[in-house]
Order: structure tokens, then C-alpha cells, then sequence
């Protein structure tokens, strides 16, 4: 089948409820409904970057699924959910604090439709189209999400696809944190591209330090290994190679989905460049680079998808 994809997302899409305001969210009156979850902000951020997305989940059978369903595909991701009755959508409220640090809450956050996915959600058909497979945790809490997540990423590399992991820990989600990471050392390996936040290198790799961290994910065979540190850019290792770029400064309102716009400029960089490997050292620092400044640009708006740029508004 003809690869017209650049990239597959699986995992949850939610509806994030933005604050008029900063401060607690019992100060607050009124919000805004906005897409949220992980793999559907880097879908969204891929769109519009002008790559060619399609996204796989579950969300519930009511409004706000079919919100979500409207709002991405205006993004021009090519939606694939499947829609059931039997959870609702999930829905989160996002307080800040007067540096732009966000909190959560959530009424119905581990008990939503996007858990609910589950092996026969992997649909090997749409993934063949692709060059990529992205992934995440948030959505495999449960067994059957879990063995999910397993076999999206053993049908991804029996297809020929490259795999992206950004685990996005949520440790509140987890009844039991070796869970996570029993999933993560079985999906590790199997990744082109793993992508952790300094905070979350621990409990993914056992490694806190930033460098250790990369030098473990290298050593489990990631081609591509990434840790993000925050306004201090990323710190990459391919292979024997170990080097650090720098973010460029940005006043910052709202920190929520910075890592999943480093995840979209990285890929959109990458994507249909060939094996990780053959990529010249120059080249992969620009990719890099442009992941930073995307990133930092969704730091300049509050939610998660209202500062990713288009393409041309970022320069590679």
C-alpha cells in the first residue's frame, strides 16, 4: 500500500478547559473548551507544520468526542476514533500559576473512553500508510492498554515504521508505577525515537541524570534518544554521540504542551529524511533546534495547541 502518511498517533485526546485567569481554579468563572492529550497535540502540531497525520484512539459516544472529532480534523489530522458509549470523553481543567506552571484536575480522568483502548484498536491497515508511529503512555493504564501499546509497536516495526515514544508521565493515572515502567522497558527498545523531560528520566530509564538517562536509552538500542530540559533546551544522544542544544529565550505564559511541540518540530524535522543513523550531525542539531522553537512558541499562549506555529512561522 502507498505510504501517503507521514506519521500515525495512537493514544488519548481529551478536552482540556482553559481559565479566563491565572490562579486556582475555584477563583476562576469561566473557561475555554480546547483539544488536549498528548498524541493529539503532536498530531495537531504535525498538521500544521505540513506533515500528513492521521490519529487512532477511543473517545466516548457524546458532545465533547464529537468536539474533538471537528476541531482535529480542521487541523487537517485524518481522524480514526473509535467511538463508544460505554465511557465518557475525558475532560481536564488547567489552573496556572503566575509563572505559567499548570496543575490539573480532572473529574473523570482515569475512568474516560480514551483507556479503553485496546489490541484490537491497532489497526495495521492505517499504519501501513504510515513512516511513523507515534505513542505515548497516558492512554494504557489499563491491561488491555497495555497490551495495546505492545502491539501497536510490534505491528509499527513488522510494517518498516519508525517508532516515537514521549512516555508524558502522569503518575496520578498509574495504581502501580512498576506497571509503567514494565511497559516502558518493553516498548523502549523497539523505538527510533524516545523523548523523556529530565523530571520523568528516572522512572523511564532508572537514570536521573540527564546524560545517564541518554546514555541508558542508547544503550537499549533507541537510535534517537532525548531529553528535554525545559527552558534549557534538549540534550541528545545518537549513538556514541552526545551533545546538547540550547532553547532560545521566550517570555513564557503557559508551559502545558511544550513537550509535545518539541515532539511535533522534531518529527516534522525528521520525518522522510531516511534512517536516523545516515542523518548528517548538522542537520540533526537543526532539527533539534527547530524542535526548541517550536516548543518555546507553544510556551507564548495559554493551552497546548494555541501557540504551535504553521509551517513558516518557525524557521528550520
Amino acid at each position: 500500500m502507498q505510504r501517503d502518511l507521514d506519521v500515525v498517533c495512537l493514544g488519548e485526546a481529551l478536552v482540556d478547559f482553559l481559565p479566563e485567569r491565572r490562579g486556582r481554579l475555584e477563583d476562576c468563572d469561566r473557561f475555554e473548551a480546547c483539544p488536549g492529550g498528548a498524541p493529539a497535540n503532536v498530531a495537531t502540531g504535525l498538521a500544521r507544520l505540513g506533515a500528513r497525520v492521521a490519529f487512532r484512539g477511543v473517545l466516548g459516544d457524546d458532545p465533547f468526542g464529537r468536539l474533538l472529532v471537528r476541531k482535529l480534523e480542521e487541523e487537517g489530522v485524518r481522524c480514526a476514533f473509535r467511538l463508544t458509549r460505554e465511557r465518557p470523553t475525558g475532560i481536564w481543567f488547567v489552573a496556572l500559576d503566575a509563572r505559567g506552571e499548570r496543575s490539573f484536575f480532572s473529574p473523570n480522568a482515569r475512568f474516560s473512553a480514551d483507556k479503553l483502548v485496546a489490541p484490537g484498536d491497532v489497526d495495521r491497515g492505517l499504519l501501513s500508510r504510515a513512516a511513523w508511529l507515534h505513542v505515548g503512555s497516558s492512554a494504557h493504564v489499563l491491561p488491555e492498554g497495555q497490551e495495546a501499546l505492545r502491539a501497536a509497536v510490534a505491528a509499527a516495526r513488522s510494517l518498516g515504521l519508525s517508532v516515537s515514544f514521549d512516555p508524558n508521565v502522569r503518575a496520578h493515572l498509574w495504581d502501580d508505577l512498576g506497571a509503567l515502567r514494565r511497559l516502558c522497558a518493553d516498548v523502549v527498545p523497539a523505538c527510533t525515537l524516545v523523548k523523556v523531560s529530565e523530571e520523568e528520566a528516572e522512572l523511564v530509564t532508572g537514570e536521573g541524570d540527564p546524560a545517564r538517562a541518554a546514555a541508558r536509552l542508547a544503550s537499549l538500542g533507541v537510535p534517537l534518544a532525548c531529553v528535554t530540559l525545559a527552558e534549557r533546551g534538549a540534550l541528545v544522544r545518537r549513538g556514541d554521540d552526545l551533545f546538547h542544544v540550547p532553547a532560545e529565550p521566550v517570555e513564557v505564559v503557559d508551559t502545558t504542551g511544550a513537550g509535545d511541540g518539541f515532539v511535533a518540530g522534531l518529527l516534522a524535522a525528521i520525518a522522510g529524511r531516511g534512517p536516523i543513523e545516515g542523518l548528517a550531525r548538522a542537520d540533526l542539531e537543526r532539527a533539534v533546534a527547530f524542535a526548541n522553537r517550536v516548543a518555546g512558541r507553544v510556551c507564548t499562549r495559554v493551552g497546548a495547541v494555541a501557540g504551535l506555529p504553521r509551517a513558516g512561522d518557525v524557521s528550520v
